[in-house]
């Protein structure tokens, strides 16, 4: 029998530990992504394998980078763990947890390829019709989490756990850098940030992130969101505490773990 090919066997963990509700160790699949374009594949071959997606573009996404310079990343989220707030998370199981507090973005037409590959940061925001306060879980199925080598960590949707959605408002552009959030964990101090949005501006990484969810030729449909990076980095959470987090001028949203 033919040994089965990297990407395939690296596929064929994610699904069992996906399955299992475990991790697994990152040390056996060092080697196994050769780069991004094999992460992505390997994203859609769990998708597929686990039936998260029906065919074409996902509804929900993740993207996100460290900053302008960097490559942005993304990952399609599965449906069962996107939910409205208040959200209770009761139900599904973490590892580790830990929480992200963002602003999700929602298109209010398809975009093709074509729009896509014509679309600036400075137009994009013409096909966004809503914006809400998001609070992504993140997780991973690796034994290392945010230690695992980074494509890994890119197969694995980005380390998404779970994410719950706010308010829905019309969207509208703002001066993000004089934005306040605030993030309330169990019963923790607050944690306050302004104007700390890595990229400067959420709707800054839409030309990217649709080019991506548009690169096989599939037209990516009218309310699709995508959620856009944390502004607070990423803060401990554990099992039964509640998340609060709250964007001044837009909405809020909240969960329980």
């Amino acid at each position: 029998m033919a040994e089965q090919d990297p990407t395939t066997a690296l596929t064929h963990a994610l699904v069992a530990a996906w399955q299992a509700g475990r991790t697994i160790s990152a040390l056996p699949w060092g080697r196994a992504l050769a780069d991004a374009a094999a992460a992505y594949t390997v994203q859609e071959a769990v998708g597929h394998a686990m039936g998260w997606f029906p065919p074409g573009p996902a509804r929900h996404w993740k993207s996100g980078g460290p900053n302008r310079q960097a490559v942005l990343t993304h990952a399609p989220l599965p449906p069962a763990g996107v939910r409205s707030s208040p959200a209770d998370y009761g139900d599904m199981r973490f590892h580790s947890i830990g929480i992200e507090s963002e602003i999700a973005l929602r298109l209010g037409q398809p975009v093709s390829p074509a729009q896509a590959e014509a679309l600036t940061p400075e137009t994009a925001g013409m096909f966004v019709d809503a914006m809400a306060v998001s609070i992504e879980i993140v997780d991973s199925r690796w034994q290392e989490g945010g230690e695992a080598p980074a494509l890994l960590r890119l197969a694995d949707l980005q380390s998404h756990g779970a994410l719950a959605l706010g308010e829905w408002v019309p969207y509208a552009a703002r001066d993000w850098a004089a934005q306040r959030c605030t993030t309330r964990i169990g019963s923790r101090e607050p944690v306050v940030r302004r104007g700390t949005h890595p990229l400067g501006d959420p709707a800054w990484l839409l030309p990217t992130w649709l080019r991506h969810a548009t690169r096989n030729g599939a037209t990516v449909a009218a309310g699709t969101v995508v959620t856009t990076g944390s502004w607070v980095g990423l803060l401990p959470a554990a099992k039964g505490e509640a998340v609060d987090v709250e964007f001044d001028g837009v909405s809020r949203a909240s969960l329980v773990l």
